[in-house]
């Protein structure tokens, strides 16, 4: 058998959750239909937006599905600065998201810079890949709040796993009039989310990075978001039309309801200390290997390091051999032959970034997995090595 170290890549579907999916499949008819085929269709989908909504500490009417997490994060971005072009009065017209943001984050930011007359600004990360709230309270100074269009963050971030204070940043924007979305789509599963206390505008969130479907996402807009729609033609959801995927909404409903079902905290601290356990393992055993990211403010799934003297994709490939799934970072940038811009933005030299890391546990990894790692991870290391970093 395989280990699979990857969880932030993608998560196994549970029995529970493809049951869920399998049984919606089945079923025939439109949910924006008026026949009953289409009602009960319709039924269904709106009872999972009831249940993610309960689940995330939200109205169901906050809740528009799309086709994943990078949709979410475009439609965010992208939708809230057009609608601020419309509707403000002055120039409105900066983009703010933090260094180290996923290739979703940056890439939708730099098009609308290129494409719609965007200006880019960058908050600070620090040296563990946080944003803090005394670099965001500086840069929107900086910038000037009544020029920030939308502004953009992590929860947590995606490679280096270390969680930021979202609340106190949620909180630096809005004192600032300044909208505001979240990027979750990292801490999915394995931070607890409530949408009404946290106070932002949006929250982008994807199904398979907790056991749902590939091509399922979320957006949590407040009542107050302002957003246009990327896609037209039907008008069937806040801010987005376009047929509803009624399986892939049952299916995401599922996932949520197991990751956070009874004995959420007790599966996270279990994680935490197995993660831990790995690391101080990893530490006294591999010369030269160095945690990335917050010891104290982490996911409890994540443990990324950099080797000294090696490559990442080396590691990757000679543990892949061995049977193991691990990665770089992040698999939307996978098979791309570049270094980590998470931590070139924490400050590290290239040629440190090159031999990245990433393992990301899920509470079903077992003892006999990660032995299993450690065994192999000292000589992958010292073959890496003496392959170099040419």
């Amino acid at each position: 058998m395989r280990v699979y170290l990857d969880h932030a890549a993608t998560s196994p579907m549970p029995i529970v959750v493809r049951d869920a999916y399998m049984r919606a499949l089945e079923l025939v008819g439109n949910p924006a239909s008026t026949h009953g085929h289409g009602q009960t269709a319709s039924d269904l989908l709106e009872e999972a937006r009831a249940s993610v909504a309960g689940t995330l500490g939200c109205d169901p009417a906050m809740v528009t599905f799309t086709g994943g997490g990078t949709e979410s994060i475009n439609l965010a971005l992208k939708g809230m600065f057009w609608a601020v072009q419309r509707t403000s009065v002055g120039e409105r017209r900066v983009v703010l998201i933090a260094e180290g943001e996923h290739h979703a984050t940056l890439e939708a930011a730099e098009w609308l810079r290129d494409a719609q007359g965007a200006t880019l600004e960058f908050i600070p990360i620090n040296a563990h890949g946080m944003v803090t709230p005394e670099a965001l309270t500086e840069t929107i100074e900086r910038v000037g709040a009544e020029r920030i269009a939308v502004c953009s963050f992590l929860w947590a971030n995606n490679e280096v796993g270390t969680i930021s204070s979202v609340t106190e940043l949620v909180r630096v924007a809005r004192d600032a009039g300044v909208p505001v979305h979240v990027d979750a789509v990292a801490a999915l599963g394995q931070v607890e989310i409530d949408f009404a206390s946290l106070g932002a505008d949006a929250l982008s969130l994807s199904a398979h990075k907790i056991g749902g479907p590939v091509g399922v996402g979320a957006l949590l807009l407040s009542r107050t978001a302002t957003i246009d729609s990327l896609l037209h033609g039907g008008t069937q959801q806040r801010a987005r039309s376009g047929t509803q995927n009624v399986a892939g909404a049952v299916a995401f409903a599922a996932a949520l309801a197991e990751a956070y079902g009874p004995g959420f905290a007790d599966r996270m601290r279990h994680l935490a200390e197995q993660r831990d356990a790995f690391v101080s393992e990893v530490l006294a055993t591999t010369p030269g290997a160095v945690l990335r990211g917050s010891r104290e403010s982490r996911l409890p799934g994540n443990a990324h390091f950099t080797f000294e003297g090696c490559q990442g994709d080396s590691l990757v490939f000679l543990l892949d051999q061995r049977g193991i799934s691990a990665s770089v970072g992040s698999a939307c940038q996978a098979g791309v032959a570049e270094v980590s811009h998470v931590l070139l933005a924490m400050g590290l030299p290239e040629a440190t970034a090159r031999g990245s890391l990433r393992f990301t546990f899920h509470h079903d990894t077992t003892a006999d997995d990660v032995q299993r790692v450690l065994d192999a991870l000292p000589d992958a290391v010292m073959r890496a090595r003496a392959a170099g970093l040419s």
